[in-house]
């Protein structure tokens, strides 16, 4: 298997069940879900005046796709807190009350952090206090959070530990 660049210790894709959620400074217990981070360019054609049988495309507005969390439920209470805050105060609280900043980290093997995206300005559009229940079954009561979002980006500072001293190596050459 060919080695990384960046990192030539490390041959395997890092694992996508070693993460974990924080806002308000904490991470929140339980989230077993987090949904993919994706975003879309709307596609705008036009046509030249010259040209009528040919259309341009250019890219037009950024769509951050909506985040959903899940997690077992727990007597911990953070989902439906910050849920509560849409209902109770109608959204109309101002923005410091119901949209937060979120962190997802993930983690190797060894439980070092080596991916970080940072999620702005997120508030909740779905929450789901407890799933269809039924005595015949035998799943786990999970809850939900559906996040809007205004965009996310990867945290540069974080870099995987074989990557940091690369990256500090890098840095010494540059000075």
């Amino acid at each position: 298997m060919p080695h990384s660049e960046s990192n030539p210790h490390h041959l395997d894709p890092y694992r996508n069940f070693r993460f974990r959620v924080k806002w308000d400074g904490h991470y929140v217990a339980g989230v077993s879900y987090v949904s993919a981070l994706t975003w879309t360019t709307e596609v705008v054609e036009i046509r030249e005046g010259g040209d009528p049988n040919e259309i341009r495309k250019l890219p037009g507005l950024l769509k951050f796709s909506p985040i959903i969390l899940k997690r077992g439920f727990t007597a911990d209470t953070a989902f439906e807190d910050w849920a509560n805050q849409i209902r109770d105060e109608g959204g109309g609280g101002g923005v410091a009350n119901f949209r937060k900043d979120i962190v997802i980290d993930l983690f190797d093997d060894a439980d070092r952090k080596v991916l970080s995206y940072l999620v702005h300005h997120c508030w909740v559009s779905e929450y789901q206090a407890l799933p269809d229940l039924d005595a015949n079954g035998h799943a786990v009561a999970i809850e939900h959070l559906r996040l809007e979002n205004e965009g996310w980006e990867r945290d540069r500072t974080v870099v995987p530990p074989a990557e940091a001293n690369l990256h500090r190596a890098t840095e010494r050459r540059k000075h």
